[in-house]
């Protein structure tokens, strides 16, 4: 009876051992969580000082006078909403941002799916071409670009001559110039696009096309029920990064056009630095600038929401 009495009181002490073990586990999950602040604190630190500081700093600007010695509020946004040049910006900035995303969008997707039945040594070759635009820095590429368009010495119109047809004033009329821009954009976008959409298809399991071959779909229909839902997150996380970046494009346009003609091609980071750098009113640059955020915000929101609803749909 005496060691049946104490056996009990063993057994009720078991399962009080793992405490400590776990008390262990929690201890080291936190020294890790600190230990891994404390090594991105220098980013951290970095990033605030070129990103978050300059940022804040210049909702402050924007809403200085032009001398930047009073506080006007949200006087320079009402006088450039009020301003005809400015709302022409806006619309040729949403132009050019969302025509050239799309064509980057389209032409990539093809590529990438061109490129993917390629196989062995010549997908590599073919790759390593495509990417050339994206490799060479945009200024450089640009100032070809304006060579061709150039009135004088234009190879387009070079060609259109032999050919029997009118040269074209490439960048002397508004339509011809826009379309000059948002063809140099994409040119040198569309290989990021392609390597992001290439990349999104290696992951995509083979057998979803071998069943739907199975179930008898044809090209049309694999690409409808397997490639699209699979590439789906991709494509508008890819959008979104590209629409962030080509609305504030600068190279392009002033190296092309400056602007012209008669202020018909400037985007939002163009007319912020004629207006804040060139005629030397600070704070108003500022204000152009930030009129971005509002519209990037309205298409970060509907694209992340999608993203967000689809991932929802597949955990489900």
């Amino acid at each position: 009876m005496a060691d049946g009495a104490f056996a009990p009181a063993a057994g009720t002490q078991s399962p009080s051992r793992p405490a400590p073990r776990r008390a262990g586990l929690r201890t080291l999950a936190r020294r890790r969580a600190a230990i891994a602040v404390l090594m991105c604190l220098p980013l951290m630190l970095l990033i605030g000082a070129l990103v978050a500081w300059p940022a804040l700093y210049s909702i402050y600007l924007s809403m200085l006078n032009k001398k930047m010695t009073r506080f006007v509020g949200l006087g320079n946004f009402v006088f450039l909403l009020n301003r005809p040049a400015f709302r022409a910006v806006i619309m040729q900035s949403v132009i050019f941002a969302v025509s050239a995303v799309v064509l980057k969008a389209l032409i990539g997707f093809v590529l990438a799916h061109l490129m993917h039945n390629i196989r062995g040594r010549g997908q590599r070759i073919w790759r390593g071409l495509l990417l050339v635009p994206w490799v060479i820095p945009l200024a450089m590429s640009t100032l070809t670009w304006w060579w061709m368009f150039d009135p004088s010495y234009s190879a387009f119109n070079w060609l259109l001559n032999r050919f029997g047809l009118p040269s074209v004033p490439w960048l002397g009329q508004t339509w011809w110039a826009r379309s000059a821009v948002i063809l140099v954009n994409v040119w040198y976008g569309a290989p990021f696009f392609f390597i992001m959409y290439l990349a999104a298809l290696k992951s995509v399991p083979e057998q979803l096309y071998e069943a739907a071959t199975i179930d008898g779909a044809g090209t049309w229909a694999r690409l409808r029920y397997v490639t699209l839902p699979m590439l789906r997150n991709v494509i508008s996380i890819t959008v979104l990064f590209s629409l962030i970046v080509t609305f504030a494009n600068f190279d392009i346009v002033r190296i092309l056009t400056a602007g012209g003609p008669q202020d018909q091609t400037h985007l939002f980071s163009t007319y912020a630095f004629v207006v804040g750098i060139e005629s030397g009113d600070l704070p108003l640059g500022a204000a152009v600038s930030l009129f971005m955020l509002p519209i990037l915000a309205v298409f970060a929101w509907f694209i992340l929401r999608g993203v967000a609803r689809r991932s929802e749909e597949t955990m489900a």
